[in-house]
């Protein structure tokens, strides 16, 4: 996609914010204190909460859900920056080509903006996270260092619509009935019009734009770098005209995120594919030839896990979730996989080393399950087979093929109307894939022993079995294939051995092979025991025995940026050999035994 003008400008609903004198880009404010606070910031009114205060909110939400701020974790002493930055924020609307719903794009711009270096750091939500999803991973290096900040949430996000109350979340985060105001979602068919007692629920971007936004990843980053061309124009107009040939892009992500920004990387065709000038990848979820789709294995996971986590020879799982937890239904499951021809044993032990055996047979480290158990026990894997069941479908509210949908939820696990308190958290509060922020999953199906199973067993046949329904799904799959970076573009990916949400050997390591395999000089650093979630190492038994993966992360943007910056080498790929720091020990620098 060409840069944008004035006369095909893919933004809208353009907004631009000042944030000083207790206010600031990178903790709205809240200071390292106020981001370790349990409780979240308050809103004055909860129905009706102000811009500025859910901004501040969702900050708040997403640093926590993103980075270890706990005392002895090591971020603002070892790595990253809680810093003071004043400065301005621009936000829009960005629109591919082609697209039903837009995402939305946002710059940071502090006001010690280093117009030497004429540095933006561009990067992606990681998971399905809403705008500030990132605020962790780039803005804690970046804006320190005075570089720009643009975000993309790349198509999914916490804006949320209510079906029944045909109301959505508008640019400033705040809620709007549909047609009252641009709207950063609003599905096909909005109005009310359910039955009399009919609940019609709550729809999510990532799942119900029917865009399948994940094929488009790599253009909403070329946008949100764009649109911070754009900004830095308006922000400092004696300094510009910003273009790609003048101003350093670094690209940088984690997770989804990650994914996000290596296919930022690809060359585009358009004979501008130098605009990029760094990538670092932080536990990508790319899909690449070798590797396995995450629908793939995260129905395969969320079918078989609990069940092999009842193997002894995983044991000690870490905690939590507790182990009675994973074993209420775990037991149940593994008799009904029997039942299905899924597992083999005469018994609920031999079942669970069965299927212990057949998920190391498809890939499966014995490191990947035991930190998978966290996506086993608070149902992680569930709710990314639901969302990214519709996402490659492309289907709309109320059309998922096994009869899943959102709403709130009562005690009886029926859908009611959602509040106007709920509804106007959301955007602040949510993870953009539900369950979470008062938004469950609504199941048609349910068994008295192992609620989720047929579900669950429906959601695997989308992907193992025949039909129009899985057909839709694995096209959609194959949308999102990667390819290989631009010629000499520099590229680092990091990976911890230990991930049980996105495995190394199903996404990084193939990538990186096929790259490779395609002329490319791709850096790979694979990090011992880190797991997928640094806000788990907040919790006792995770903080012993794991490291953080975010040091990493940006002391791979510290390599790239001296290399761009006086052609200091890369660093080399690396295995590097970290120490838990065990229990009750701070974070120190030789845990994390950062390659040289």
């Amino acid at each position: 996609m060409p840069a944008s003008t004035a006369a095909t400008s893919p933004f809208s609903e353009m907004r631009v914010t000042e944030h000083r004198d207790g206010d600031d880009l990178l903790t709205a404010g809240l200071g390292l204190g106020g981001l370790r606070a349990m409780a979240p910031p308050v809103f004055a009114d909860p129905a009706r909460p102000t811009a500025a205060e859910l901004r501040r909110r969702a900050i708040w939400s997403n640093w926590r859900g993103i980075a270890d701020l706990a005392p002895g974790g090591g971020y603002g002493e070892l790595y990253g920056s809680t810093a003071d930055v004043p400065g301005r924020e621009y936000s829009a609307f960005a629109r591919v080509d082609g697209a039903r719903q837009p995402h939305r794009v946002l710059v940071q711009v502090p006001d010690g903006f280093d117009a030497g270096k004429r540095c933006v750091v561009v990067t992606a939500s990681s998971g399905s996270r809403g705008i500030y999803g990132a605020i962790a991973v780039a803005a804690g290096w970046g804006l320190p260092k005075g570089c720009a900040i643009a975000y993309t949430d790349k198509g999914a996000g916490t804006d949320y619509f209510d079906l029944d109350s045909g109301q959505g979340v508008s640019a400033d985060g705040t809620v709007a009935a549909a047609g009252a105001a641009g709207l950063a979602f609003a599905p096909d068919a909005p109005a009310t019009g359910a039955g009399a007692g009919e609940v019609r629920g709550i729809a999510a971007k990532h799942a119900h734009s029917q865009d399948n936004p994940e094929a488009d990843w790599g253009r909403h980053v070329r946008q949100a770098a764009e649109f911070a061309l754009h900004a830095l124009d308006q922000a400092r107009p004696g300094e510009g005209p910003f273009t790609f040939d003048n101003t350093r892009v670094i690209a940088v992500g984690i997770s989804n995120g990650g994914g996000a920004v290596l296919r930022a990387a690809e060359a585009d065709g358009s004979g501008s594919d130098g605009w990029l000038d760094a990538v670092v990848a932080g536990e990508p979820n790319i899909d690449a030839e070798g590797g396995r789709s995450l629908y793939d294995f995260a129905t395969e996971a969320a079918l078989l896990m609990p069940c092999a986590l009842l193997d002894p020879a995983l044991a000690p799982l870490p905690q939590p979730p507790l182990a009675a937890q994973i074993g209420a239904t775990a037991l149940a499951r593994c008799g009904r996989l029997q039942d299905a021809g899924l597992v083999d044993g005469a018994d609920p032990s031999a079942q669970a080393v069965d299927a212990h055996r057949r998920l190391n047979a498809s890939g499966w480290s014995d490191e990947a399950l035991r930190a998978g158990a966290a996506s086993a026990g608070f149902d992680l894997w569930r709710a990314i087979a639901v969302t990214y069941a519709s996402a490659y479908g492309r289907y709309a509210p109320g059309e998922h093929p096994c009869g899943l949908a959102f709403a709130a939820l009562d005690g009886s696990q029926t859908p009611r109307p959602a509040s106007d308190a709920e509804r106007a958290a959301w955007w602040a509060d949510g993870s953009g894939i539900p369950p979470g922020a008062g938004v469950g999953i609504a199941e048609t199906s349910i068994a008295a022993i192992d609620p989720h199973l047929p579900g669950l067993t429906c959601l695997r046949k989308l992907w193992t079995g025949d039909g129009d329904a899985a057909g839709r799904v694995r096209k959609g799959v194959a949308e999102i294939r990667a390819g290989a970076p631009r010629a000499g573009l520099p590229v680092i990916v990091i990976h911890g051995t230990d991930d049980g949400l996105i495995p190394m050997a199903f996404s990084s390591r193939p990538y990186v092979a096929m790259a490779r395999a395609a002329g490319r000089d791709v850096r790979f650093w694979r990090v011992r025991h880190a797991q997928h979630f640094d806000a788990f190492l907040g919790l006792p038994d995770y903080a012993a025995r794991y490291v953080p993966l975010l040091p990493y992360v940006h002391a791979a943007l510290d390599r790239v940026d001296a290399h761009l910056e006086s052609g200091a080498p890369l660093p080399a790929d690396a295995l590097i050999e970290t120490t838990p720091r065990g229990s009750g020990q701070p974070l120190t620098a030789a845990h994390l035994a950062m390659p040289r």
